[in-house]
């Protein structure tokens, strides 16, 4: 008898992806005063305090030396320990005047068990900030206004059916 998670990951289709789908999208933790700041001020800090800072341990530092978020078992609670910890105020709590990420999330109707005909709501469920709506049972939209992109829908979905695009850091000139 197949497993659970076998019946989930039936549903999954894989994706053809685009070149420019395969260079590495960059989510940034939250606060972050631009992606100048942490191209110029991230690989000369020594301490990565902001990795060690994270409860959700989900902030890690790629070859550049700059802090990413990896969402595949977690999310971001906006606690403010990586901006509290930030040496060179790349990330502040001043740069933040609201909690919200620089990624959009979608859902792909494709993989999502919930648009196949399959109850299931993983991914509204973490979702504090009501932004997966339901069409009845079924159907699932995520309310770009109200996502803050903390990716626990992300981490979430059984079938990996949840993905993001990278959207401008709001202190960009």
């Amino acid at each position: 008898m197949a497993s659970r998670r076998d019946f989930f990951k039936s549903f999954v289709k894989p994706q053809n992806r685009t070149s420019e789908e395969t260079t590495p999208r960059l989510v940034r933790p939250p606060y972050a005063s631009g992606e100048s700041a942490f191209q110029s001020e991230c690989p000369s800090c020594e301490s990565k305090a902001c990795v060690a800072s994270c409860d959700e341990k989900i902030i890690f530092i790629l070859e550049d030396g700059t802090p990413s978020l990896d969402f595949s078992k977690s999310g971001c609670t906006f606690c403010d320990a990586c901006a509290n910890v930030c040496e060179a105020d790349v990330l502040s709590l001043e740069n933040g005047k609201e909690e919200k990420l620089n990624a959009m999330f979608r859902i792909n109707i494709e993989g999502c068990v919930a648009h196949q005909g399959v109850i299931c709501n993983s991914c509204k469920e973490p979702c504090i900030d009501d932004a997966i709506l339901f069409n009845g049972m079924f159907n699932p939209v995520i309310d770009e206004d109200r996502c803050t992109g903390c990716g626990f829908c992300m981490a979430r979905c059984p079938t990996q059916a949840i993905d993001f695009c990278i959207l401008e850091i709001e202190g960009e000139v």
